[in-house]
C-alpha cells in the first residue's frame, strides 16, 4: 500500500469517527461523560491528517534519493522537496489531472512513477519533451540535430566507490547542470526490454536515438553511464507526472547540503 492511499484512508477513518460523534455521539453521552478513546483520538488526528494530506498532495512532497542515477546533482540520502502543482493541479492516489498549468521543460528535475511499475518513484532529468528527435551517441546528447554544449571541468570522486569521473556542465534549455562520464563505461548499445513506442527508437553500437511521441518525456540521469533511464525502460507518459523537485532539505550524511539545486 502506498503512503498517500495509506494517509487518505486515515483521513477518511477520523473525518468519519468526528461526522459521527458531531452528530450522533455527542447528544447522546451525558454531559460530564468522557468520550471514547476511540473518538477522542480520531477527533484530536483528523485536522492534523487532513493538513497534512493536503499539502502533500497538492503542495510539496518529501522524497528521499535512493540511488546515484542523479549524481552528482543529487547524493544518496538527500531529502528533497517536490513542488506538486507545477504541471498541474491532480488528484491524490489516483494521480489524475484536474488542471493543466505548466509543462515540462526540457533541463527539469521531475519525479515520476516508474513506467513498469507506478508504484514506484523514480527521479530523473527531462531532456526530450513531445516531438523532440533525441540522439545519444558516444555519449554525446543531441536534440533535434543539434549538439548540447557540455564543457569539462574537474574530475569528480565518488565517495562511494572511491573513483573519479570525467564530470561536465551541461546547458540544456535553460538550465546548467553536471553531468558525470566514465570512460571504461560502454554505451548502451540495445533496450533493456521492450516498451510502448519502442518503434521510435533505434539503437546501435554507439548509443540510441528516439523521437519522442505526444504526452511523453524522454529521461535521462546526470550520472550517464550509471542510470537506468529512457534509453533503457522508454518514455514517460504525462500521466505518470508527480511534480519538480527543486529543493534539498537535508542529508543526514553531509549536514551542509541545503537548498535549491537549480
Amino acid at each position: 500500500m502506498s503512503f498517500a492511499l495509506f494517509l487518505l484512508l486515515l483521513l477518511v477513518v477520523t473525518g468519519l469517527v468526528w461526522l459521527l460523534d458531531k452528530c450522533v455521539l455527542r447528544s447522546r453521552r451525558a454531559k460530564d461523560a468522557k468520550q471514547p478513546w476511540w473518538v477522542e483520538y480520531s477527533i484530536s488526528f483528523f485536522p492534523v491528517i487532513l493538513i497534512v494530506f493536503m499539502l502533500r498532495s497538492f503542495l510539496v512532497e518529501p522524497f528521499k534519493i535512493p540511488s546515484s542515477s542523479m549524481v552528482p546533482t543529487l547524493l544518496v540520502g538527500d531529502f528533497i522537496l517536490v513542488n506538486k502543482f507545477t504541471y498541474g493541479i491532480r488528484l491524490p492516489v489516483v494521480n489524475k489531472k484536474l488542471v493543466q498549468l505548466n509543462n515540462p521543460e526540457r533541463g527539469d528535475v521531475m519525479v515520476f512513477r516508474y513506467p513498469e511499475d507506478p508504484s514506484l518513484d523514480y527521479i530523473k532529468r527531462v531532456v526530450g519533451v513531445p516531438g523532440d528527435r533525441i540522439e545519444y551517441r558516444n555519449k554525446r546528447l543531441t536534440i533535434n540535430g543539434e549538439t548540447v554544449p557540455a564543457k569539462q571541468v574537474d574530475d569528480y570522486l565518488s565517495k562511494e566507490r572511491m573513483q573519479f569521473s570525467r564530470r561536465y556542465v551541461e546547458s540544456l534549455g535553460k538550465v546548467d547542470h553536471e553531468i558525470l562520464l566514465e570512460d571504461d563505461v560502454p554505451s548502451i548499445g540495445g533496450p533493456g526490454r521492450t516498451f510502448p513506442f519502442a518503434g521510435n527508437c533505434n539503437y546501435n553500437t554507439g548509443g540510441v536515438a528516439c523521437t519522442v511521441p505526444p504526452g511523453h518525456y524522454f529521461m535521462m540521469g546526470d550520472n550517464r553511464d550509471n542510470s537506468s533511464d529512457s534509453r533503457v525502460w522508454g518514455f514517460v507518459p504525462d500521466e505518470n507526472i508527480v511534480g519538480k523537485a527543486f529543493f534539498i532539505w537535508l542529508n543526514l550524511n553531509e549536514l551542509g547540503r541545503f537548498g535549491s539545486f537549480h
